[in-house]
């Protein structure tokens, strides 16, 4: 009996035609955005995301805003990373370490919470100027490099849904990517989960920032295998009174997290603080 096999010729064929014609739009294409970019650019020059000044090029910040521009060094507190006014010696704490110490182990950040640095923020946070998320998470992987060097994974301080859908999206998971593109140290999504919407934190005391975030956060069950014996980064954008990040370190731990730090792009800083 003569069996009849079905003709692939005209499949393969078509599928030949096609990825000739994917790679030729491809090539057309490729020179087409670069035209497109750079005749954007003229018509709209990127602009300093915190005066608005016009930029040469496509990213950063002008020479004035990054003149005042505070990179936090050493020294500073080994546990706070707060930084001091003097080198007292290595491993020395600060008052509020000493006095209030935080859940998590470490906490750096990379710069301090002036107004430089307060209206980047807003422009990443509330601008949607993502793609400042790649400088900004460069200049924290330099800051925390000595947490990324010993950690297992990056947990993005998590939104409440109501609050992703009107924003759109986390400011902390895109800091979280660039660290991760840039250390290698892979970012846990759904570890972390915000179950209770809070008020904002902006004019709250630093008792009342505690009480607003209580009982905010918690590991899922079917994720708590991700977290147990792990060593842990949180990032957050901006870390004020500790709250946030402190309860968020809580809620690891008791999920059995062996070490919870923290990694922010800019922490508030007295004017003067003196070691002990």
């Amino acid at each position: 009996m003569l069996c009849m096999q079905p003709n692939l010729w005209p499949n393969t064929t078509m599928q030949a035609e096609e990825t000739i014609s994917a790679t030729r739009a491809s090539r057309w294409m490729g020179p087409f955005r670069a035209v497109l970019r750079h005749a954007l650019d003229t018509a709209l020059p990127p602009l300093c995301p915190t005066c608005r000044a016009p930029l040469g090029d496509d990213a950063g910040l002008c020479a004035s805003c990054w003149s005042k521009l505070s990179f936090i060094e050493k020294p500073f507190c080994a546990r706070l990373g707060i930084p001091f006014t003097y080198d007292p010696g290595p491993g020395l704490l600060s008052m509020e370490a000493i006095a209030a110490p935080p859940a998590y182990d470490r906490a750096r950040a990379a710069v301090r919470y002036d107004d430089v640095a307060r209206a980047l923020v807003l422009s990443f946070k509330y601008g949607d100027r993502l793609d400042l998320a790649p400088m900004m998470g460069q200049w924290m992987a330099r800051a925390g490099s000595e947490l990324l060097a010993g950690a297992d994974a990056l947990l993005p301080v998590p939104l409440h849904w109501r609050s992703l859908w009107s924003r759109r999206f986390n400011q902390s998971a895109a800091l979280a990517g660039a660290i991760s593109r840039s250390s290698g140290v892979p970012v846990l999504h759904e570890a972390l989960k915000r179950v209770r919407a809070t008020p904002q934190q902006v004019g709250l005391s630093k008792t009342e920032r505690a009480d607003n975030v209580q009982g905010a956060f918690k590991v899922p069950p079917e994720h708590k295998a991700q977290v147990a014996g792990r060593r842990l980064v949180l990032i957050d954008d901006v870390l004020t009174s500790g709250a946030t990040a402190d309860t968020c370190a809580r809620a690891l731990l008791r999920a059995g997290a062996a070490h919870v730090d923290v990694l922010v792009f800019a922490r508030v800083v007295a004017p003067v603080r003196t070691p002990i």
